[in-house]
This record gives structure tokens, C-alpha cells and sequence, in this order.
């Protein structure tokens, strides 16, 4: 089955995609994981983005689609795949169905009010990296880590203004693959509010119809 992932930050896609893929038994593909392991693999793909994202720039379609496509190659994404993160324009979605048939885009939908209360919940330990929510997976000690001790943080990313910030270059962003897909009837849209498990179950119950 070949699946593309869209929705907000804080709709929980990465969460429910490390699920599905072990339910349908294919890869999950984030371009970011994509771009950390070709930086980190010293390939020819990752010294252009090391050196793209150095200077400040945003990566080029050029560029992730060719990653894409090399990743394509492997072969676990023979039997299908999970694509996150990509496409992101309509210049990589045209370029994603020169390469594979998709059977879905699933668009998780979620409003801006359960967006910021999930983002805006987030609490992190700076020493240790944990991260809490304050309503999903609270510490034991209000505003502690449970193993240090010490005061948790909120990062500025995860704060109102920022998410609003970045919901708004979201939307501007996906809006036209949203209705690039409806077009063409690949279109799936999940429901994100319930919990990650629900969203799983729908999701695969959507699937079979």
C-alpha cells in the first residue's frame, strides 16, 4: 500500500505512521529522517543539504525529490510505504507520481484550538531531553522531571504565537496539495482529535473500504 501522510503539527501523524507501518508491514519515510541520515552518511544528497540548510536556505525540490527516489530503490518500499513530510509543493507532488501510484493521501484533520492546547501542553527536561504534556503525560511533580528533578521548560516553538505562526505557513503550504488530491480522488480525511490508538483503528477500517 503506498500512503502519503498530510496534517497540522500536533495532529499526531508521526505517532500514528510509526503504528501503521508496522501494521501494514511497510517503511515509514519522513524527509527529515531522510535528510538526517544522508548528513549523517557524509552521500554526495547530504553534503547539498548540510550546506543548503548552513547557509539559512530551504532545501530545494531538486534535492528531496532525489531523496525520495533513492530511498524508493531500498528494497522494504517495494511492497509500499508511508510518506511523511513529503510532497510538501506541487512541483514534488507532480514529481512523486512520475515515480509511484499512490492508493491514498491521508489528510488528518484537526481544529487550531486542539492544535495549540496539544503543542502548547509540551514540557521538556533541557538536561535529558524528556518531554512531558501537561495534560496527556504529565510529570509526577508538576513542573519537574521525575528524574532529576529539576524545572521542566517550555520551548519557544511550543509556544502560542509560534504554533499559530507555524499552523499559518502549514496552511499556506498544504492547502493546495489538499485540494491537488481531492481532485484526483486520492483523498482520505481522518478525524486526529481521539486518541492516537482510535485514529489508528479508523484509519485502518478506512483503508479496508
Amino acid at each position: 500500500m503506498n500512503l502519503v501522510f498530510l496534517g497540522p503539527p500536533g495532529a499526531g501523524k508521526g505517532t500514528i505512521a510509526s503504528e501503521a507501518k508496522n501494521h501494514f508491514d511497510i517503511p515509514h519515510i519522513s524527509t527529515g529522517d531522510l535528510f538526517r541520515s544522508h548528513i549523517k552518511g557524509g552521500t554526495e544528497l547530504g553534503k547539498q543539504v548540510q550546506a543548503i540548510l548552513a547557509s539559512g536556505d530551504l532545501v530545494p525540490d531538486s534535492v528531496t525529490i532525489a531523496m525520495v527516489e533513492d530511498r524508493f530503490k531500498q528494497d522494504d518500499a517495494k511492497k509500499g510505504f508511508i510518506l511523511d513530510g513529503f510532497p510538501r509543493t506541487i512541483a514534488q507532488a507532480d514529481a512523486l507520481s512520475k515515480m509511484k501510484n499512490l492508493d491514498f493521501v491521508v489528510n488528518f484533520v484537526l481544529n487550531r484550538d486542539q492544535i495549540v492546547a496539544r503543542l502548547s501542553g509540551r514540557r521538556m527536561c533541557k538536561s535529558t531531553g524528556r518531554t512531558y504534556h501537561i495534560l496527556y503525560n504529565p510529570p509526577k511533580v508538576e513542573g519537574l522531571d521525575d528524574e532529576t528533578g529539576e524545572p521542566l521548560i517550555q520551548r519557544d516553538d511550543d509556544k502560542p504565537e509560534a504554533i499559530l505562526n507555524r499552523l499559518a505557513v502549514y496552511e499556506a503550504q498544504t492547502a493546495p496539495l489538499i485540494e491537488y488530491y481531492r481532485e484526483r480522488k486520492l483523498l482520505l480525511d481522518i478525524d486526529a482529535a481521539p486518541s492516537p490508538l482510535e485514529v489508528l483503528a479508523t484509519l485502518i477500517e478506512a483503508l479496508k473500504k
